[in-house]
């Protein structure tokens, strides 16, 4: 009975970022993480984690609706029925604006081909990341869209 009275009220979900709080949401039913080690479903009464984040798409569900969002990379915090989520950048699919990210992606794209042209480790390593994040960010609104 405990059990079911604990996993109807849900779980809390912050994210937040340097800039501050992008998300904030309780009697969340699921939260999917993807995480360095593979990817994680937390529901109420799940042990308490620490995991470092990827960058890649999040789920959260309420109400039998799904929301996406981007999360490049942080650390996960799961316990108490709180997850915390705090991302080196993380936006709502709704808020993600699809042409910045196609010009981000696009920057990425040209300052890697650079970095491969001189043999620059560091900068191949950073524009990756700049890829990935862009990628992702693009990857979670055409979520939102349907494509």
């Amino acid at each position: 009975m405990a059990d079911e009275e604990t996993r109807s009220r849900g779980i809390t979900v912050k994210i937040v970022t340097p800039e501050g709080q992008v998300y904030d949401q309780d009697q969340v039913e699921i939260a999917v993480i993807n995480t360095q080690g593979g990817q994680l479903g937390i529901m109420a009464g799940h042990e308490p984690i620490l995991a470092a984040m990827a960058i890649d798409e999040m789920l959260v569900k309420k109400d039998q609706q799904e929301k996406s969002l981007a999360v490049n990379g942080g650390v996960a915090e799961f316990s108490n029925n709180l997850l915390t989520v705090i991302a080196d950048s993380a936006e709502t699919a709704d808020n993600i604006d699809v042409n910045r990210a196609e010009s981000a992606k696009e920057r990425a794209q040209v300052r890697l081909d650079h970095a491969q042209e001189i043999k620059n480790q560091h900068e191949m390593d950073m524009a990756r990341v700049a890829l990935m994040r862009a990628v992702n960010r693009i990857h979670v609104a055409s979520i939102r869209s349907g494509r």
